[in-house]
């Protein structure tokens, strides 16, 4: 039996003010290609269908598409919720929906969702386990000691009493993490995944009961402790740190009870995401300049501002979706370079040549006066110190 593995679609997602919808239609169509290319029987869909818990019109009429003609093409398709999700829009349905074959879980109620499919070697068992918090799965076993998402999404599994004779996939969307460490993080990412330090782990043995674990969450493609505990990564790149993924869909082959293969299927984007870094005169060469409708992140190396830089670099690439600097001003920043002026200059001189270098103006003697206070703090400088003592005015008081 051969499954297409997707996760966090962020349909209706807008990168930097740009929507990503005509994009995410491009892909969606090609991933329906892939599946009827590849013979597939069923999808997995592990969660983050939409960006937002309140999606636009626009971007519930993409998804309706895309599972309509997934019913058309008579493909199980077995969808669960992300953090991203409304439990309640995504659920609108639902009962419906599955005499077409599409299967929702958009809310842990106690229990696993779970459907069952057969071949040749007999009965296997699909798991569909939504986006889940400790609090969901106490609420319903008040009893038990769950303080934490681990432990919430091993108490869940373990109710389901799974057969481990028999052959189980799981569909999550979890912040896994295996014993080599936390999974790479794609960059697009939520702010509570990205401040990782604060984000409760769930250990990937929690499927070791499983044949395979279709995970959503994390949006670089990778698997995680084990080749068939996988991220799918999202099928589009939304963050200038994903710009080296190559994006790509896991085919699953299931066999027998053991044999599970993992190909992955590359993606082609309807328009790439990459960078640019250069003086302007050189990213505006014609013989160099291709490409123009991709997604495109600048970064100039002029030492000089360059006055309307992005509307006349839009001239060339209209989707360019930021501009910055990299020059001897940003770079005057480093902390090797803070250290050797600290040899020469006081941190007065310091800070002062900073906003200046920053804001293009003087500090103020109010703001410098709040820096000496949080230096002081921070016991950078010694209790008492005096700002304005190297200007030279000895009028000036604090």
């Amino acid at each position: 039996m051969r499954f297409l593995h997707l996760g966090d679609l962020h349909i209706g997602k807008s990168v930097n003010d740009f929507s990503m919808i005509d994009d995410q239609k491009y892909i969606l169509n090609q991933i329906l290609s892939v599946i009827d290319e590849q013979n597939v029987d069923a999808l997995l869909i592990a969660g983050d269908i939409y960006d937002k818990s309140v999606p636009s019109e626009e971007a519930v009429k993409v998804c309706n598409e895309f599972i309509c003609a997934l019913a058309e093409q008579k493909i199980k398709t077995f969808l669960i919720s992300g953090n991203h999700d409304s439990d309640e829009r995504l659920n609108f349905g639902s009962p419906l929906f599955e005499t077409t074959g599409i299967y929702i879980a958009s809310k842990y109620e106690g229990r696993l969702s779970k459907q069952t499919l057969n071949d040749e070697y007999g009965p296997l068992h699909i798991y569909l386990l939504p986006f889940v918090k400790a609090s969901q799965v106490r609420h319903y076993f008040p009893e038990e000691a769950i303080d934490s998402y681990d432990g919430a999404v091993r108490f869940a599994i373990k109710k389901a009493d799974i057969d481990k004779k028999a052959r189980n996939l799981i569909v999550a969307h979890q912040f896994v993490a295996g014993g080599g460490g936390d999974p790479e993080i794609g960059g697009s990412e939520s702010a509570a995944v990205l401040t990782v330090g604060a984000v409760e782990r769930v250990g990937a043995d929690c499927f070791a009961d499983f044949d395979y674990a279709a995970l959503g969450h994390i949006h670089s493609p990778q698997s995680v402790g084990r080749d068939t505990v996988r991220y799918a990564g999202s099928p589009l790149k939304y963050s200038v740190s994903e710009i080296t993924n190559d994006k790509s869909v896991p085919l699953i082959t299931i066999g027998k009870k053991g044999e599970v293969s993992v190909e992955l299927i590359a993606l082609k984007p309807r328009r790439e995401m990459r960078r640019l870094k250069g003086r302007l005169e050189q990213l505006l060469d014609r013989k160099k300049i291709t490409d123009t409708d991709d997604y495109i992140y600048v970064t100039l190396t002029d030492e000089a501002p360059v006055p309307n830089a992005m509307d006349i670099i839009r001239g060339y690439y209209p989707n360019v979706l930021k501009l910055d600097y990299d020059n001897t001003h940003t770079k005057g920043t480093d902390q090797g370079i803070l250290l050797e002026a600290a040899k020469t200059q006081s941190f007065e001189e310091l800070i002062s040549d900073f906003y200046r270098m920053r804001f293009g103006t003087e500090i103020s003697e109010e703001e410098t006066k709040i820096l000496f206070e949080a230096a002081e703090e921070a016991g950078i400088l010694a209790a008492g110190s005096q700002p304005f003592q190297n200007r030279g005015n000895t009028n000036e008081t604090a």
